[in-house]
């Protein structure tokens, strides 16, 4: 079977389904090419509030095919980096996206698929889930944002061990630090991110929307310059059509269905 990106949806939740299960779902350029233009789809339907992405069967996602890597090894460099720019391009659309993406995590999440569950929202995983950064063991060194994620979430020292050490990780320790939402029950991971994703879909998009946009860009920003962002998406929010369904709404206790 050849690697695919599965679409489906579930009411107001498109459903992405990392399908390589011969190789564990390993990611490719065709599921990021695929990933890219299912956002870009998503981003313009009203009728899609959010995304979830799951793995095919037992795991999320091993990461990069080994097999495609030493094949690129006998070719022109440039034929790696155009991968990779594939991947990141895919990290950037995710981060991009004005809607929440949740990382539904069974099995294990290693290399890239670790990078992939980072780039989300949100990450529910079951309790025997374990996540990788296994690059130091075959001598490479981490792509998909892996190392700007855990350098902003972690001490140094912390995503020094994670990275240069390559050892497994274990779902409840990641939940300790808060790099998962919520741990579930082995094979209960894509309902739990189903019914997150589907009280988000209860909120009001723009107000989704402009909390990411805020979430991301605050870590390049000082203090002054993120004041005048947040003010500006305040008052245009409050201006929004679903600030007046959300303030009656909650006025008259009754509950809010947001355009």
């Amino acid at each position: 079977m050849t690697a695919e990106l599965k679409s489906r949806t579930e009411g107001q939740t498109m459903v992405l389904t990392l399908a390589n299960p011969s190789q564990r779902n390993a990611l490719g350029p065709e599921m990021y090419a695929a990933g890219i233009e299912a956002l870009n789809g998503a981003e313009n339907s009203n009728d899609v509030r959010n995304v979830v992405i799951v793995g095919d069967g037992a795991w999320f996602s091993a990461g990069g095919s080994l097999q495609r890597l030493a094949a690129n090894r006998e070719r022109e460099p440039a034929a790696q980096a155009e991968s990779i720019d594939g991947l990141h391009n895919w990290i950037d659309s995710i981060r991009a996206f004005p809607k929440p993406v949740i990382a539904a995590v069974e099995g294990a999440a290693a290399g890239a698929g670790f990078s992939l569950a980072l780039a989300c929202d949100f990450v529910i995983a079951a309790r025997d889930a374990v996540f990788a950064a296994s690059y130091s063991n075959i001598a490479l060194s981490p792509d998909g944002g892996l190392s700007w994620q855990l350098a902003q979430a972690l001490p140094r020292q912390l995503a020094s061990e994670w990275l240069m050490g390559g050892e497994r990780i274990a779902a409840p320790r990641l939940h300790a630090l808060g790099l998962v939402n919520q741990l579930t029950e082995p094979g209960q991971a894509l309902q739990g991110a189903l019914t997150m994703a589907a009280t988000l879909a209860g909120r009001a998009p723009n107000s989704l929307a402009s909390i990411k946009e805020l979430l991301n860009d605050a870590r390049g920003a000082t203090l002054a310059a993120h004041l005048t962002q947040e003010r500006d998406h305040f008052v245009r929010n409050l201006h929004h059509a679903n600030a007046g369904i959300g303030i009656a709404a909650f006025l008259a206790k009754t509950p809010p269905r947001y355009e």
